[in-house]
């Protein structure tokens, strides 16, 4: 049997954490034969801690053979302690108007912490993959305080985005999910990211000639996506949950599948235009296990080109605002 690989999660005993934990557990994240231990960081309160008290004894329950131990803690050094992957899905939750710089306000100094802890006990082969909102600068926040690993190793999750413009070209197009490939997100995580219709193909055809509207995937289609946070909030009164925790799955194991191409958000290094210090979605290709590479060989027509300026400057707005966390 393999050596279980220790993965780090905070706020397992909320929404998304909960939908999160059972998926890993099962082998949906890393594979059937990859036994694992969780290692689970809660706030230091009495209700939270007693949450995830519950949350351990129904992991027991399922009695899932891959899952070799648990460590329930408020102690970031412990919970992070040798973790092979760091996922950080504890945030405050974007509710009802909240704007995202009150996100980034809140969240930012919880990113610092933890960037620095994982840094200073997580194992040599460390990655992080950041769910908290606003993803990709509290992304940036934390890596900017890594002094052994490496940016690359920060990763923000944009899969949701993903998942949900591969479903709304299906239905458009009358098709199953699986005829709708390579359709990928660029920039942020939110209103302003762009899913890069153009290269999308449907039933190995561009997904352009297939729809053969392109006021309707120049706006509703972009704006769907964009607003589908949103709108699921005005639904249900709360964030995304089980959609996000079947994102970040599929964004762990396609990560950890070499050959897999995929929408992560990484450190840009000036790629597609954008700025090179921040996180931004983009299509790559992962090599090892672990391990990507950014796929560059897309071209960007006009409209595509306005999508990602426009994109850049909130991620680059949004840097700006943290300024005083960073470094």
């Amino acid at each position: 049997m393999k050596t279980p690989l220790k993965v780090a999660v905070t706020g397992p005993a909320g929404q998304i954490g909960y939908s999160l934990l059972f998926r890993i557990a099962s082998g949906a994240m890393f594979g059937p034969d990859q036994p694992v231990i969780l290692q689970l960081i809660e706030v230091p309160v009495e209700k939270a801690m007693q949450a995830l008290e519950g949350v351990a004894m129904e992991l027991d329950d399922c009695a899932f053979p891959l899952l070799k131990g648990m460590v329930l803690t408020s102690d970031l050094s412990v919970g992070f302690a040798d973790a092979n992957w760091c996922l950080l899905v504890g945030a405050k939750p974007r509710g009802p108007g909240m704007e995202r710089a009150d996100l980034l306000k809140d969240n930012g100094k919880i990113f610092t912490a933890q960037g620095r802890v994982i840094d200073e006990v997580a194992a040599a082969d460390a990655r992080v993959a950041v769910v908290g909102n606003p993803a990709n600068t509290n992304c940036m926040i934390a890596a900017s305080k890594a002094r052994r690993l490496t940016p690359d190793r920060f990763t923000a999750m944009v899969r949701l985005d993903q998942n949900r413009a591969q479903t709304q070209l299906a239905k458009k197009a009358g098709v199953d999910l699986t005829a709708v490939k390579d359709i990928f997100i660029y920039g942020n995580h939110s209103p302003t990211m762009f899913p890069a219709f153009a290269h999308a193909t449907i039933t190995g055809e561009p997904a352009p000639a297939v729809i053969k509207d392109d006021a309707w995937l120049q706006g509703p289609f972009c704006e769907t996506v964009g607003k589908r946070g949103a709108a699921i909030i005005a639904a249900r009164g709360a964030s995304s949950a089980a959609s996000a925790a079947n994102a970040l799955v599929d964004h762990v194991h396609s990560l950890v599948t070499p050959g897999a191409i995929h929408s992560v958000a990484v450190k840009s290094e000036g790629h597609y235009g954008f700025d090179p210090n921040v996180w931004a979605g983009m299509p790559v290709r992962t090599t090892t296990p672990g391990s990507y590479e950014i796929v560059t060989g897309y071209t960007m027509d006009e409209f595509a080109v306005g999508k990602i300026a426009a994109t850049n400057k909130e991620l680059t707005d949004e840097r700006a605002m943290v300024a005083e966390l960073l470094g």
